[in-house]
């Protein structure tokens, strides 16, 4: 079992900056693909950024490629989402996630655990 927290969200104008982070429960976090996933008012869940288990393969969708960068640090049990150049387009609920596997996935379905999210708001 893996118990997410994710912190960092806020208010921010648009053309700047947020760091996402999310601590993960457990002894094994290394073992999962962690991840970032959002969902804007009336629109569906999308993937946003994935890492393997050792840190050394990203996942990021086409529309934060270039602007979002997910990192980790397996000794502290945490996950980061650095957003950079942020516009209204990005705000949503987000959410951090694990899946039981080494390499990084984009589907919903094969995260198995999720935190409570954290609100992004980008004022234009």
């Amino acid at each position: 079992q893996v118990q997410l927290v994710e912190s960092g969200g806020g208010l921010v104008q648009a053309g700047g900056s947020l760091r996402l982070s999310c601590a993960a429960s457990g002894r094994t976090f290394s073992v999962y693909a962690m991840g970032w996933f959002r969902q804007a008012p009336g629109k569906e869940r999308e993937f946003v950024a994935a890492i393997s288990g050792s840190g050394g393969i990203t996942l990021y969708a086409d529309s934060v490629k270039g602007r979002f960068t997910i990192s980790r640090d397996n000794a502290k049990n945490t996950v980061h989402l650095q957003m950079n150049n942020l516009n209204a387009e990005d705000t949503a609920v987000y959410y951090c996630v694990a899946a039981p596997r080494s390499l990084p996935v984009i589907t919903v379905r094969d995260y198995s655990y999720w935190g409570q999210g954290t609100q992004v708001t980008v004022s234009s």
